[in-house]
């Protein structure tokens, strides 16, 4: 495997790759402190595949078997899980960990006004008074595996939100649900990702004939999902269906959200989708339309 590569784009966004792991940042603020957030991100993240392929067989057991874990990003990925009481393993939190690291490194390297991590879709991002960062959200995913722009979250410093994840059967990771989506606000990206991932699980009508599911060491045999079925097909489902499946990510995403899990949560499944309103920021919520 090659080892870790860094490019700044065009734009100034830098670009961080390294085995499966692929980050874009951007750090705004004086010339001076870009260039030392930039070196700080470059040189912590050059360790960071290595720290959690000697903690993997750890990571990828279920939290009811207490993983444990020596590094910084394994830890977060073990505290963002550590609250749900339903199966989930440290992986579920990875890619949100890794963002919320690597902009704790910058912005400790430097004073920034304003930073965000993208790991794939999770993103941890930084806000200063004043500052504000728009989050596009994908949700119809009709037109084939890209999906269109369906809305977007305007985040501003008050808000008090430090990640957004999203999860579901489309994206990178195997799904135990039907959601295309679930897009989930929250006080840094682990915590973000944790949420994501099992309110997408729990958009589901378990036992629908036309619904394919495989034991996901099928697919991958070192899953940590081990023998659970996943979901690799979804038929059209009928508007009841759709509406039910919905509602039981809602419910899921409710409660998460009344234990202070998550901020605010937005839903989709084949063209339909349901917000969970943050009654502080409903202006801004109700910019994701279906």
């Amino acid at each position: 495997m090659d080892g870790p590569a860094h490019q700044v784009l065009a734009d100034g966004r830098l670009h961080l790759q390294h085995g499966p792991i692929d980050l874009v940042l951007r750090a705004y603020g004086a010339e001076a402190a870009v260039d030392e957030a930039h070196r700080a991100a470059i040189a912590r993240f050059a360790t960071i595949l290595g720290e959690l392929v000697a903690e993997l067989p750890e990571l990828r057991k279920p939290m009811s078997a207490r993983p444990q874990v020596d590094g910084a990003v394994a830890r977060r990925m073990v505290a963002a899980c550590r609250p749900h009481k339903d199966f989930i393993t440290p992986m579920a939190a990875v890619a949100g960990a890794v963002a919320d690291e690597i902009l704790d490194a910058m912005c400790e390297a430097a004073p920034l006004d304003k930073a965000f991590v993208n790991d794939g879709g999770d993103i941890a991002l930084h806000l200063t008074e004043g500052e504000t960062l728009a989050i596009g959200v994908a949700a119809d995913f009709s037109r084939g595996p890209v999906p269109a722009l369906n809305g977007r979250v305007i985040l501003r410093h008050e808000d008090g939100i430090g990640g957004v994840a999203t999860s579901g059967r489309q994206g990178r990771s195997f799904s135990l649900g039907l959601a295309d989506s679930v897009t989930v606000l929250a006080r840094d990206a682990a915590t973000a990702d944790a949420a994501a991932t099992l309110i997408a699980n729990a958009v589901d009508l378990p036992g629908h004939p036309g619904v394919e599911r495989v034991p996901a060491t099928a697919l991958d045999p070192d899953s940590d999902l081990g023998a659970r079925l996943v979901t690799v097909a979804v038929p059209a489902l009928s508007n009841p269906e759709i509406d039910a499946a919905l509602e039981a990510g809602r419910h899921r995403a409710a409660g998460f959200r009344a234990a202070g899990l998550i901020r605010s949560a937005a839903l989709m499944l084949q063209g339909r989708s349901i917000v969970l309103e943050d009654t502080s920021r409903l202006g801004t919520t109700r910019e994701i339309r279906p």
